[in-house]
């Protein structure tokens, strides 16, 4: 992979009480190769611009949920099964084609999920039941696992030796962004824009194209190695020696997309039934406010040691989720949201952390199945308590559900925070 003098870049700028970055790519940052390919450093930040993209996508139907059920008069229930099949199909997606790009290359997994996502595009436009709704969150979603480690293991191939954590920082902050300005400007446009199912979805078709052309330049970054059709098999695998490194930043993980969960599944209806926010422009402002605030975090905190931020993130996630839980026990509007925005720091702060660390501890050939592993964790952390909890409010009430999801993500989070204070406390004892 890069040069020894690479390698010793990325060793000098790295904290002291960090491991080395894994070694960025061969190629010099800025020139051309022979082919006529896009350098390393702007093809880094067209991958960046790409893993903007998907999560964007991937949040549009969230403000678009209301206008489908006004249209075709399903249950609330029906709305969560919706939900689950996406995230079931994502998760499939990373346990068999997560590590792929391994063996195959970044490029034709990146191609073929950018056609997928295409597809979930074009079936959203011609959608008249909620049948085909459904087929098209599954094709989205299946695309979406596709692209999101293949790109997260990308943009630590592409970053440049002087620059070793700049992978994990737009890792961190690009899906959170991506996931903000899907939900607010769908949200927009469905409350002021005409073909409120129609106009978004055209929209994203273009960017998938440029996104298309933007990989067709890019210069592959993973050489073809054996045992691609082994990897196929589901499964979920970490190198033993990364273990103990990946345990440590679960909790905070678990925290984190949790939380994303519960405002993405029943933050809208929250908002409108507890609160009295009437609009279909709160969707994505409630979606918005979480994630705009942690992409946000993220990147101001982009120069702290992981570790560190990991232990910010888990603190403000608690104060968020608490301030928040008040607000929500008394039906008031501004603690919600002062809550919210805290709690966007701590969940902006947990993405950088989590996989500002797998940039760091992950080798090249391990870098697509460690990041596959990593959203594994988080996009179950981040369905499966929100299906539960959806099926729960027909039953025993949105209020009651809310609190006691919320309560839940508290704990988790509080465990997280107990977890880095001792982490910290022997990294001092080490040090004195």
């Amino acid at each position: 992979m890069p040069p020894a003098t690479a390698t010793a870049t990325a060793t000098a700028t790295a904290a002291p009480d960090q491991r080395p970055a894994a070694p960025a790519s061969t190629a010099p940052v800025g020139r051309r190769a022979a082919s006529g390919r896009l350098p390393h450093g702007r093809a880094f930040w067209a991958m960046a611009a790409i893993t903007v993209t998907f999560p964007a996508a991937s949040a549009v139907p969230s403000p678009l949920y209301a206008v489908y059920q006004q249209r075709w008069g399903f249950s609330s229930s029906t709305l969560t099964e919706v939900f689950a099949v996406y995230a079931l199909a994502l998760l499939a997606a990373l346990l068999t084609v997560g590590g792929l790009s391994d063996h195959v290359g970044r490029r034709p997994v990146l191609l073929a999920a950018i056609a997928g996502e295409a597809l979930s595009l074009v079936l959203f436009l011609v959608a008249g039941d909620v049948e085909v709704l459904g087929l098209a969150r599954v094709v989205q979603g299946f695309a979406t696992g596709a692209a999101v480690s293949t790109l997260g293991a990308t943009l630590i191939d592409l970053q440049p030796g002087h620059a070793p954590r700049r992978g994990g920082v737009v890792n961190g902050v690009a899906p959170l962004a991506g996931l903000a300005i899907g939900a607010l400007g769908c949200g927009l446009l469905v409350q002021l824009a005409p073909g409120p199912t129609t106009l978004v979805f055209v929209v994203l078709l273009a960017a998938l194209a440029v996104a298309a052309v933007a990989v067709l330049a890019a210069p592959e970054t993973s050489p073809q190695r054996a045992g691609a059709r082994a990897s196929l098999r589901p499964r979920v695998g970490l190198p033993a020696h990364l273990r103990a490194d990946v345990l440590a930043i679960t909790p905070a993980l678990l925290a984190s997309w949790s939380l994303g969960g519960l405002y993405m599944s029943l933050g809208p209806s929250v908002a409108a039934a507890l609160l009295g926010v009437h609009s279909h422009l709160v969707g994505g402002l409630v979606v918005a406010a979480l994630c705009g605030t942690g992409a946000l975090a993220a990147y101001v905190l982009r120069d702290r040691d992981t570790r560190d931020v990991l232990r910010l993130a888990s603190a403000f996630m608690v104060t968020g989720v608490l301030v928040t839980l008040v607000g929500l026990d008394r039906e008031l509007l501004v603690p919600s949201v002062v809550g919210t925005v805290i709690a966007g720091v701590g969940f902006g702060a947990a993405a950088l952390g989590g996989f500002g660390t797998l940039a760091r501890i992950a080798a090249p050939h391990e870098r697509g199945e460690v990041f596959a592993l990593a959203y594994v964790i988080s996009y179950l952390a981040f369905s499966v308590p929100a299906v539960i909890a959806g099926f729960a409010a027909v039953h025993v009430g949105l209020r009651s559900t809310s609190l006691v999801y919320a309560a839940v993500i508290a704990v988790v989070a509080l465990l997280a925070f107990a977890g880095a204070q001792l982490e910290r406390s022997r990294r001092s004892a080490a040090a004195a």
